[in-house]
This record gives structure tokens, C-alpha cells and sequence, in this order.
């Protein structure tokens, strides 16, 4: 067509190769004040001095000026991240999967295995990244693009939207955990508390987030990562501590102490980048700095040896990568290179991480803080495309607590290429359990709890009246989370009580599974503890405290473990065992379920028991049983209803409180008695926790 003014023909069907602005990746220029080793998440120092010298008076340095200056002279632009504090969310994050063909740009990945973020918790929708210092390259591998961040906090991770009022929802969880006083204080160094806070916090959000976003249709393009979204929350509220890089301990984080996602090692400090596998920060030499390299991630996907659990050969960065993967130039010796190598010279102590594959989650990955390690050599080695690339050999420091080392053994007890010591079953449950439980001592001669017979349920010697209609539902192919009309969802407030992968969102007051007046299958995400037994576990002979449970597999924080099983009795029944010190193995559901700690209830609503619900165990129980009590437990309990039309099918079933590693004995608070119960049986505690009271009921 022709305009009116006369002007030349435009052939506008023409297709232009214009890429979007957000697509373009800033280069800044080196700077001859400093160093030449940029930090692992920007190509070249960000040098980004104040708009008009120092700031007015009562007006803080804002983002992207306050990451970058030097607090002591806002004239001083400084490379992002040297002697800072760890960056609320490193730019670098996101900037992959928004250059979409960037593999061409040279920058590469450390790690060109299957992406660090698709592995966690299974999210697949996510552009592929990697463990890597830079993850350019492995936009190449997959192209579902996220949008770029939001500016309002909460929304710095695109997600899909929801009406719930995200900000009221985290002043809250905040607030029940007595936490909106959190001082700089321990912001800035932290303790066994607050870092076990901040971990509950971040866990308790990104699982409300996922009960959100399940609820939600999925929108194309957009991109849900609850677990991005909480911590960048968290974050942008200042909830988090171990500010500050360090080098060695961090803090209230322990030697075994295992992740379910990066953003937790970011949020208290034990690893800042959440995609880089090498974090380092700047040390002053005379007038000069130079890197040290302070954590980091090995997990699996490069060239690393990790065979020995007591030394690792850790692969460097960088290296372009083609599009199956392999090296085709050699690594340099920059960026998180030069800083493990500057650690060799040094001798400073780094922090290893290692990742292992979660069997809950074929496509997941765990992260096992193992300690402090030293660099002993590095050197040059050919790669498996034949370019060069630098090697590292950590040997990790004695005196420390096992932690890589048991999940070793667990493997090799699995594959049965290690005999377990001192087994006396290797099921004590005679196949009443789809998965086995073994009975292990190695302590004394015991060889079997006295009088007891397995049985994994509850046994009613008879039927408990509802009082209350139960219809159950009617979804055939299982309830679905937006499903409004369904009525277990009504039941439970309008939400499924567990995300999609089965983890309980937070502790209520009483939860309504499906159940006998149902028609939905026995896979439905709403009969979570329904199937049985899903991880392996171990009844085992303590040192002081009789028999005990712990697990072969790692549990994450609100897995389902077990139910209480045993017989089902009457008050009367149970003041007649209690009057002859006989009552050991009853549970009373009338108890006060917790001992003084916050669990992972946000509203503080008190449990709801439909009748006051007792189980002797003595004679006839489960797993459950062994379970000894602690002030500081990591396992809480919480009664669930199965929907029957016919009678009350109430049981009590235990989820974690928080993360738990292999092979960490389960506990959980035997409770607070009513005052009117105060003269029951004292027991003297021998939980060792810091927390203990000293006795239990």
C-alpha cells in the first residue's frame, strides 16, 4: 500500500529479525581500578555509581545502587557482591532463559547436566539452568521462557496471579512464629533458632504458595515457581540471616543439615548464588583484592569425582558448550576458577555442598551440607570433548560430624553391597507393610520388644457413631485442587490440605481426607496416608531411651511418615493401665500437641477431635510406637478424618516438622497434659535437646 503523504512503498509483510529489548544483555566495560575477575553472576563488574553523588539525607540507597557501592564512600562504585552483603536475588537468576538463543554469546555453564532447577521439586516448565557459574548456554536446551521480575515484592518471580493477598498472608506466618522484631543482629550473624525459624518460614510460604497455584489453571508462558517466589519474599522483608559472606562455619547451619532447594542455603547464608555452583567473595591483599573461594555445589551432572565421602575432585567452570552438551573450548583460570585457586594458596577453609538424587522425586535433587573441606592441588585435565579443563582436589576436614558418609551407607545397605550391623529382622513388620522396617540392635542383647505383635492400623473393639452426614465425593478420576464444588475440598476450607506432591501445607485444627463414602481412586491426592509406608524406615535399639525409630531415606518437611496404630480403648480402660504404671505405649489425642515450639500451624487454631481418642499400643501397634519424645522433636502429629457414612474413622497420623537426614532418630512431644491430668506419671527426658524441660508425662 502507498501512504497518503506520498512517502515510499513499506512492505510491511516483510518479517524483521527485531529481538525484544529484554532479550539484550548489558555489557559494562572493565574498569582499571579493579580486579579482572568479575563476580559468577555478571559478565564484567556492574559498575553503577549513585545518579547524583551521595544520597539526600534520610533516603536510603535504593536497588541497583545500594549492591554496588561501598558503604564507607558512596563515591566508590565496587564490583556487585565483593564484602557486601549476599544479593537478594542475583540478576543472573532470570537473565538465561530471557536471552533465548544466548548459547551464542560464549558463556557457559558448569555444569551442562540435566537443569538445577528442573530437578527441584520436579518443576519442568522451567528454562534449563544449570549448577553452573553462568547458565547462558543452557538456554539452548529448552526455551519455555519465564517473563521478566516483577517490581512489587512478592512478585519478583513471575508466577501465576492469585487473589489471595500474599503480603497479609506472610505478616502472619511471620508473625506466629515471633519473628517481626527480627533484629539486625541476628540478620546479620545467626543462630541454631533462626536459622531453623527462617528454614520453617521459607517452607511453611512456598507451600501455601503451591496450594495456591495448584488450585489455579495453568496460564502458557507463565511460569510457577513457589519456591523462587518465597524466598524473594522473605528476602525483600529481610527475613533471612548470615548476611554477610564468611568463610567456614556458618552460623546455626550444621554439619549434615540437608536442603530441598537452593533458595534455603541463600536465605540463611550457607550458599548466596542460587543457580552457581562455585560462591566466593574478596579479600583484601595490600591494596589490591582478590578472590577466595567460600562454598561450593557439587551435584553430580560435570566431571566430578565424588566416589570417596571423604574427598572430592571438583570440576571448574566455564568453557563454551555445544548443543549436546560438551565442552568445546577450554576453561580459563577466572571468575570461580581463580578463586579456588587463590583458596589453594591460602589454605582457607570451603564449604561443601553435595547433591544427591531424591528417590521421592525422580527428577529432584537434595542438597547435604558436608562440612568444611581444604583445596589440596588443582590441575589441568583433559574433558570428555577433549578441551582443557581445571580440577580441584578437596579433602574434608577430621572431627566432623558424619554427613555424605551416611547416605553412602544407606546406598550400599539398599543394593545390599554393605551388610546393615547388628540386624535382627529385616522386617519386623512380617510383610504387613508394602515397604520392610527393620529391627537393628547393636547396642545390647535384646532381641525383640517384649509382647508385642505388628499390626500397622487402628483396630476398634467397636463401631464410633458419627455425628455428623458424611456423603463423600464423587470425583471419579480423584479431587482436584480447583474443584470448589467438591465436597472434602469444602470440608477442609476450600483447599486441598496437601500439595501436588503430597506434602501437608500447614497443621489444622482436624484434616478430612476421602475416605470409605468416597469414589474417588486410592491414588487421589486427598488419601495421602492412606497407601501405607512410604519411606524406609528403622526401629532401633538406643543407648538410653529403650528402642527407637529413624529413617534410611531423607524426609523433607510436612511428609507424611506413619500413623499411630494400635487398639482402640475406652478412659476407663486407659485410668486402670495408668493407676498400675502400665500405660507407656497409650496415646491420648486430648493432649496439647506441642511443648512450647511453633509447628507449622500459622492461624495458632487448637486441634479438633471429633471424640477424645485413645490408643494402647502396648501389645499390638506399629511403627509409631517406638517414636520417643522430645522437648525439640522434629515429628508432630495431627488427627485425620476419613470421610464414612456409616461410622467415625478418625486416626492420628505424623508428618515431619522439618527436614530430616538419614538416619536421624524421629521424636516427637508427647504433649502438655490439662491441669486437671498434672497428677499422671512424670518420666525423667533424656532428649538431650537444648530446649529440654527435663521430664514428660
Amino acid at each position: 500500500m502507498e501512504d497518503d503523504d506520498g512517502q515510499d512503498f513499506v512492505d510491511k509483510s516483510r518479517v524483521l529479525n527485531v529481538r525484544p529489548l529484554r532479550c539484550l544483555a548489558p555489557i559494562f566495560p572493565s574498569t582499571p581500578s579493579f580486579p579482572s575477575f568479575p563476580h559468577p553472576q555478571a559478565s564484567s563488574p556492574f559498575m553503577c555509581p549513585p545518579p547524583a553523588g551521595h544520597f539526600p539525607p534520610g533516603f536510603a540507597s535504593f536497588y541497583p545502587f545500594s549492591g554496588y557501592l561501598d558503604s564507607h564512600n558512596m563515591q566508590t562504585p565496587m564490583p556487585f557482591g565483593f564484602n557486601g552483603s549476599i544479593p537478594a536475588v542475583p540478576i543472573n537468576s532470570f537473565r538465561s532463559g530471557a536471552n533465548g538463543d544466548a548459547g551464542s554469546s560464549g558463556r557457559s555453564s558448569r555444569n551442562p547436566g540435566p537443569s538445577q532447577y528442573e530437578e527441584e521439586e520436579g518443576y519442568s516448565d522451567w528454562v534449563h539452568v544449570n549448577d553452573g557459574e553462568d547458565s547462558s548456554k543452557a538456554a539452548t536446551k529448552k526455551k519455555r521462557i519465564p517473563k521478566r521480575a516483577r517490581a512489587r515484592s512478592g512478585q519478583d518471580i513471575n508466577v501465576a496471579s492469585s487473589d489471595v493477598d500474599v503480603d497479609a498472608m506472610v505478616d502472619k506466618i511471620v508473625e506466629s512464629f515471633n519473628l517481626m522484631d527480627f533484629d539486625t543482629f541476628k540478620r546479620a550473624d545467626g543462630d541454631k533458632d533462626s536459622v531453623g525459624y527462617i528454614r520453617m518460614i521459607y517452607d511453611l510460604l512456598r507451600r501455601k504458595l503451591s496450594q495456591i497455584e495448584d488450585s489455579k489453571e495453568s496460564t502458557p508462558g507463565v511460569t510457577r515457581r513457589p519456591d523462587l517466589r518465597a524466598g524473594t519474599i522473605l528476602m525483600n522483608k529481610g527475613i533471612r540471616t548470615n548476611v554477610k559472606k564468611r568463610i567456614g562455619v556458618v552460623p546455626g547451619v550444621e554439619v549434615g543439615d540437608i536442603f530441598f532447594f537452593r533458595m534455603e542455603m541463600c536465605l540463611v547464608g550457607l550458599h548466596a548464588p542460587i543457580m552457581a555452583g562455585i560462591d566466593y567473595m574478596g579479600l583484601k591483599v595490600s591494596q589490591d583484592e582478590e578472590p577466595v573461594a567460600v562454598s561450593i555445589v557439587s551435584s553430580g551432572g560435570y566431571e566430578d569425582n565424588s566416589e570417596d565421602a571423604d574427598v572430592l575432585v571438583y570440576s571448574g567452570q566455564g568453557g563454551n558448550i555445544n548443543n549436546k552438551g560438551m565442552e568445546i573450548t577450554d576453561q580459563k583460570l577466572e571468575r570461580g576458577n581463580l578463586a579456588l585457586e587463590k583458596s589453594l594458596n591460602r589454605g582457607n577453609e570451603v564449604r561443601v555442598i553435595r547433591g544427591v538424587k531424591d528417590i521421592a522425586n525422580p527428577t529432584g535433587k537434595i542438597y547435604v551440607y558436608d562440612g568444611l573441606y581444604k583445596i589440596q592441588e588443582s590441575w589441568v585435565d583433559k574433558g570428555k570433548s577433549g578441551c582443557n579443563v581445571f580440577k580441584y582436589k578437596l579433602v574434608r576436614l577430621s572431627g566432623q560430624p558424619e554427613a555424605y558418609t551416611v547416605w553412602k551407607s544407606v546406598q550400599q545397605w539398599k543394593d545390599g553391597s554393605t551388610a546393615r550391623v547388628g540386624v535382627i529382622s529385616h522386617d519386623l513388620t512380617s510383610g504387613a507393610e508394602s515397604i520392610p522396617v527393620s529391627l537393628v540392635n547393636d547396642v545390647d542383647d535384646e532381641k525383640w520388644p517384649s509382647n508385642f505383635t505388628y499390626y500397622p492400623g487402628l483396630k476398634y473393639s467397636k463401631p464410633v457413631n458419627s455425628n455428623e452426614s458424611s456423603t463423600g465425593c464423587g470425583c471419579h478420576g480423584g479431587c482436584l485442587a480447583g474443584n470448589s464444588s467438591c465436597p472434602c475440598i469444602q470440608r477442609n476450607g476450600g483447599n486441598l490440605p496437601y500439595t501436588t506432591n503430597g506434602v501437608l501445607v500447614s497443621q489444622k485444627p482436624l484434616i478430612h481426607e476421602c475416605g470409605s463414602s468416597c469414589i474417588c481412586p486410592p491414588n487421589c491426592k486427598n488419601r495421602v496416608c492412606q497407601s501405607g509406608l512410604k519411606i524406609r524406615l528403622e526401629v532401633f535399639k538406643t543407648k538410653d531411651k529403650g528402642w527407637g525409630l529413624r529413617s534410611w531415606d531423607p524426609i523433607r518437611s510436612g511428609a507424611f511418615i506413619c500413623e499411630y496404630g494400635g487398639e482402640v480403648t475406652d478412659i476407663t480402660s486407659a485410668e486402670e493401665l495408668r493407676c498400675v504404671n502400665d500405660d507407656d505405649y497409650i496415646f491420648y489425642a486430648t493432649r496439647t500437641n506441642q511443648s512450647g515450639e511453633g509447628f507449622l500451624n500459622a492461624s495458632n487454631e487448637t486441634l479438633k477431635i471429633p471424640f477424645p481418642l485413645i490408643i494402647n499400643a502396648k501389645h499390638a501397634g506399629n511403627v509409631a510406637r517406638f517414636m520417643n519424645h522430645s522437648c525439640s522433636p522434629n515429628v508432630f502429629w495431627q488427627p485425620v478424618l476419613r470421610e464414612n457414612s456409616k461410622e467415625c474413622d478418625l486416626h492420628i497420623v505424623f508428618y515431619a516438622y522439618r527436614h530430616i537426614p538419614p538416619m536421624t532418630e524421629l521424636t516427637y512431644s508427647y504433649g502438655i497434659v490439662p491441669p486437671d491430668r498434672a497428677d499422671q506419671r512424670r518420666k525423667k527426658c533424656l532428649c538431650g535437646s537444648a530446649k529440654c524441660l527435663g521430664y514428660f508425662y
